[in-house]
């Protein structure tokens, strides 16, 4: 729903009443993740739900629904040998959510989008199927404090249930259906929960203000990230050299980093190139809980890089952590190609994949996340 909030929520003060579907469920090849929307107002239509494949029948459907005021979970598969037919030509399945949203069947959604724009966890979590009341929604902001969440699944043991599921589902920005009895129990499956977390973008820490930094900054804030820059020298990090960039650092990079909260969505790239700085900093790097930590230089810097951390005392099983040099092999030479390689590794690394060119690999082509 985030790419298309803006938008819904001018239709949603302007006390319109339109049609909102939701990836909840995706098998084998789906083009768009659980979350991605498509909302439908009159002739109007933002957003997608499988880039193309389904988009007409989806907009019909979400007519229906604003019509008759019940949400429905629709499901769409691969398409026949009928090149008119509905259907996914990637052969994958999804499964669509589509409700009637409006001030009065969504007064939290003012809420939600505040939170949102403040970086503030929230989730929603909505009966899908089941027993319960499909279409039921809670609203849960783990950083209030217990039974401050908006709405009833039901009960007061689901509600606790999936509370708690729930922040930990934020605290990794996961997204997707759980499933529950009735009252809670986790260990039966009649009631599909779908719930969606808005966390906070996860964080891309760029070190080191050179071209360079300034290209990853660009295609880091392109994939999602909250970006910040930081460097020790006043003259060269300033934010007219990053524009981007959403927050611009003056700091010895080891002692910032020792200052800030790194998660495991936390992305560090090190490009200052220089021993004095690299060196502290990824002694601090590698003792967090990152996703990814990267360092550019040639393949002599690497070996003498290593060479400089075991002396700190890092252990083989912290160094194995470190990618460098930095980014896939892709032959890059420019900072905008080097910034493309090591966007390239971390969508690799995101999702599982092989680097491999398509051409030379069969199978699915969407893996499953593995972080």
């Amino acid at each position: 729903m985030r790419d298309v909030l803006s938008q819904i929520v001018r239709w949603w003060e302007a006390g319109e009443r339109f049609g909102l579907a939701t990836v909840v469920g995706t098998f084998r090849s789906a083009p768009r993740p659980p979350g991605a929307s498509m909302a439908v107002l009159g002739t109007e239509a933002v957003g997608s739900v499988s880039g193309g494949c389904v988009e007409g029948a989806v907009y019909e459907l979400a007519h229906e629904v604003v019509d008759a005021g019940g949400p429905v979970l629709q499901r769409y598969g691969v398409s026949d040998d009928d090149a008119y037919s509905v259907g996914l030509t990637c052969g994958g399945i999804i499964d669509v959510f589509v409700e009637d949203v409006s001030r009065e069947t969504y007064p939290e959604l003012g809420e939600i989008a505040a939170s949102i724009e403040r970086r503030r966890p929230v989730a929603v979590a909505t009966i899908l199927s089941g027993p319960g009341t499909v279409g039921a929604r809670r609203v849960i902001w783990p950083d209030r404090p217990p039974g401050s969440a908006s709405g009833s699944l039901g009960s007061a043991r689901l509600d606790a249930a999936v509370d708690d599921d729930v922040r930990g589902m934020l605290a990794q920005g996961i997204t997707g259906i759980r499933r529950y009895g009735a009252r809670g129990e986790r260990r039966l499956d009649d009631l599909q929960v779908f719930v969606q977390s808005f966390a906070p973008a996860p964080r891309m820490l760029v070190f080191g203000a050179i071209d360079f930094a300034a290209a990853v900054a660009r295609i880091g804030k392109f994939l999602g990230y909250h970006v910040v820059v930081c460097d020790a020298r006043p003259v060269f990090a300033t934010t007219k050299r990053f524009p981007d960039a959403d927050e611009v650092v003056v700091k010895w990079p080891h002692d910032y980093l020792s200052t800030v909260q790194v998660d495991e969505r936390t992305v560090i790239c090190v490009l200052t190139h220089d021993p004095k700085f690299d060196v502290p900093l990824l002694e601090v790097a590698l003792r967090t809980p990152a996703a990814y930590v990267g360092a550019m230089g040639s393949r002599r810097t690497h070996e003498d890089r290593l060479a400089r951390l075991r002396e700190a005392g890092l252990k083989d099983e912290d160094l194995a952590r470190l990618r460098s040099p930095i980014g896939l092999d892709l032959g890059a030479r420019t900072p905008e190609e080097t910034a493309v390689s090591i966007a390239a590794e971390l969508i690799q690394l995101r999702w599982g994949g092989t680097g491999r060119s398509l051409t030379d690999t069969s199978g699915r082509i969407h893996g499953d996340s593995i972080t």
